[in-house]
């Protein structure tokens, strides 16, 4: 996994050999944080690669088909979403997309590691002038926090419209996000009516953590709703899971406010669409309901 210096190729690899690919021009930065090895790479055709202990996080050619994904269906399915928790995301795109919405009044962004947001601010161009008011706490809308999102969630009091976990993969020290634990602080800290959306991996490769962590969602939350959208740079297709405590019906979402709304990759017009998953998967999903 990593580097290939001999193909100039980032190649990740994912169980059974699956692996995904980028032809590299060069390694622009390297580091080891407090918490994970951090690698930035200019590729040959999707500008630079952000990289996490040897998983990719985003290129900058199609970052927008993640970050809108996990952002405006939730929040275009809340009747009003003032109030918005992101946990993780350092990179920045998805507070980005959560500005987009103006009536959102304030956006708290937690963030384990400070290397990735500074790192992003400085080699990526996914949200530079936003992470860059951040930092100086010029942001009126948006608030940064350095700190670990499961004990964020844990001890804070204030409440949420909706929570967005941009988090690494469900595997390894992460699992923790995935946890019955996590979502019940989740939806503590949500108002009523409330929305939660997490990724949960690739559809085909890491089937079994979508089902425990939709199982456990299940536990919590009034309504679970998964659905699934093709992402560049991960194996594709990547899962999502949505919680929603109190009346909310995920399968509508508010075409008005859509108008207003710059998007590439996520159609509201054609919402109905996210919710196509494999047969197979589907029965796995639903076999425990």
């Amino acid at each position: 996994m990593g580097f290939n210096a001999e193909d100039n190729a980032f190649i990740e690899w994912y169980p059974r050999g699956y692996g995904v690919g980028f032809k590299v021009k060069r390694r622009l930065f390297e580091t080891q944080t407090q918490y994970q090895r951090l690698e930035i790479y200019e590729t040959e055709g999707f500008g630079k690669l952000l990289v996490l202990d040897g998983t990719v996080q985003l290129v900058e050619a199609g970052e927008e088909s993640y970050h809108e994904t996990l952002v405006h269906p939730v929040l275009l399915a809340h009747p009003n979403p003032r109030k918005v928790l992101v946990i993780g995301g350092g990179d920045g795109g998805t507070l980005r997309e959560v500005l987009k919405h103006g009536e959102v009044e304030r956006a708290v962004m937690v963030e384990i590691d400070e290397g990735v947001v500074e790192a992003s601010y400085l080699y990526l161009d996914v949200a530079k002038d936003l992470l860059g008011r951040l930092m100086k706490k010029e942001e009126p809308r948006a608030e940064l926090v350095i700190e670990d999102g499961v004990k964020y969630l844990h001890e804070s009091e204030e409440k949420f419209d909706a929570i967005i976990v941009d988090s690494t993969d469900p595997v390894g020290p992460a699992k923790l996000l995935f946890s019955e634990g996590f979502y019940r602080d989740a939806y503590e800290r949500l108002n009523d009516p409330g929305i939660y959306i997490t990724q949960a991996g690739s559809v085909y490769l890491f089937t079994n953590e979508l089902l425990d962590a939709y199982r456990a969602m299940k536990k919590v939350f009034d309504r679970v709703y998964y659905f699934s959208f093709p992402v560049i740079g991960y194996a594709s297709p990547w899962s999502f899971l949505v919680g929603v405590k109190g009346d909310i019906d995920f399968r509508k979402v508010d075409l008005e406010r859509a108008k207003g709304l710059k998007l590439y990759y996520y159609d509201p017009e054609r919402h109905e669409t996210l919710f196509q998953m494999p047969r197979y998967v589907r029965e796995l999903l639903e076999s425990g309901e």
